[in-house]
């Protein structure tokens, strides 16, 4: 690790700023005052391995260190690994949430599609996503929960799931929720948010989130929602409505409203509407067997809205799964510097607080293009001056679709 290959820390000394309150966190017991790395410290070492890709093990952030240009940057001084790793049992994570939250507040809200204004409530995506840790210590931290998949061996595989809400106008989340990876009883991801419910919101998600239950508590909390449901949902329709000629252009071919029924189950205390929408199709594996479907199910209590921009909204909902790579991929979420549970939650929001820098610096939303341009600087490959380029650059993507289309239509297709 040389001085050259560790890059732009100026852009997150405004943060180290916002962590000096957090100095003497978790100091109350060391009566001797020999602690060495502090609270503080050991955020500042994680930003740092989240910051620059090259950084990838407890290791290499000990040889960082050794650097004095980075060590006066950080203002954190050698450490070993055992303190690193033990020194996150007196830490409160939460103390971080405060300092994402302001950061996350100074975000300019990204341009949207007109047609959303109609919505009054902020649209939130709901779903989650799965880190693997050490089947010892996820094991010891919440027993059998912690398990979710079965490797090619035959062995358990053991990880955490990060229950999530997507701010779409900030494309930062709203709030994170950590359970075991098992997606079953409490820690199932439709009752995750029905404990964490939140008035003014309208939640989309997929079919995990299809419980009539939930749908009665989110309008319940004064909020709103946009799901998927199975196809093979049973229920009765109450009143068939007619589709206008913008509805029929973005694929939908039903708009009813309608009563859920099944076997011990209880119809919903509001207007249920059912939406279908008609997509190409899109094979995907199961464990039975490759499978495809041409129509997506929603159900809403969006009664007054019309159809076509019931369908628009849920469109939306696939911004969190790219939030999700930025989040695992450039971000490094795969791997874990800490396997304790305080560590796992101080480099989740360390993470997040990347994210926005990131946004700040660059004033746009990450796409894959932005996540690979950020990458390639961050480990030297490009100059600030390629990144400005690339942030300068005209999105044509409208142009060069429209002109497709009208090259397919000569054609005469």
């Amino acid at each position: 690790m040389r001085e050259k290959d560790i890059h732009c820390l100026g852009h997150l000394k405004r943060v180290f700023a916002l962590l000096d309150k957090l100095h003497d966190v978790g100091c109350d017991r060391d009566t001797a005052h020999n602690r060495r790395l502090f609270f503080d410290d050991y955020v500042k070492l994680v930003l740092l391995h989240v910051w620059n890709p090259l950084i990838e093990s407890v290791h290499d952030l000990q040889l960082t260190v050794r650097l004095p240009n980075v060590a006066k940057a950080l203002g954190v001084k050698r450490f070993s690994a055992a303190s690193f790793s033990e020194s996150v049992r007196v830490f409160d994570p939460q103390q971080l949430r405060p300092i994402l939250a302001e950061l996350a507040g100074e975000l300019t809200p990204y341009p949207k599609d007109p047609r959303l204004s109609e919505l009054k409530q902020v649209l939130t995506l709901v779903d989650g996503t799965v880190i693997r840790g050490l089947t010892r210590l996820v094991r010891s931290a919440v027993g059998p929960e912690g398990r979710y998949n079965t490797s090619r061996d035959g062995n358990a595989v053991y990880g955490w799931r990060l229950h999530t809400q997507f701010d779409l106008q900030t494309f930062s989340p709203h709030r994170m929720d950590r359970t075991g990876a098992k997606n079953a009883q409490e820690n199932r991801e439709n009752n995750v948010l029905r404990r964490t419910l939140e008035a003014g919101r309208c939640y989309v998600g997929d079919g995990t989130y299809a419980d009539r239950s939930l749908f009665d508590d989110i309008v319940h909390a004064q909020s709103s929602y946009v799901m998927r449901a199975a196809e093979n949902s049973v229920f009765e329709v109450v009143q068939e409505r007619l589709l206008s000629q913008e509805a029929l252009d973005a694929g939908v071919v039903r708009d009813a409203i309608v009563t859920l029924n099944g076997a011990g189950t209880t119809p919903t205390d509001h207007r249920l509407r059912r939406i279908e929408v008609q997509v190409e199709p899109h094979p995907r594996r199961t464990r039975t067997g490759r499978k495809q479907t041409d129509l997506i199910i929603l159900y809403t209590d969006l009664t007054d809205l019309a159809a076509g921009l019931v369908a628009l909204i849920y469109r939306y909902r696939y911004t969190v799964e790219l939030f999700f790579r930025i989040f695992k991929q450039l971000l490094g979420m795969r791997h874990l510097l800490s396997q304790r549970e305080e560590g796992i939650d101080i480099q989740i929001i360390c993470t997040l607080i990347v994210c926005v820098v990131i946004q700040q610096i660059s004033g746009r939303k990450p796409n894959k293009a932005m996540r690979n341009i950020v990458g390639w600087y961050l480990l030297g490959l490009a100059t600030e001056q390629d990144v400005i380029d690339f942030l300068n650059k005209p999105d044509n993507t409208g142009v060069k679709l429209r002109a497709k289309e009208e090259l397919w239509k000569k054609l005469g297709y």
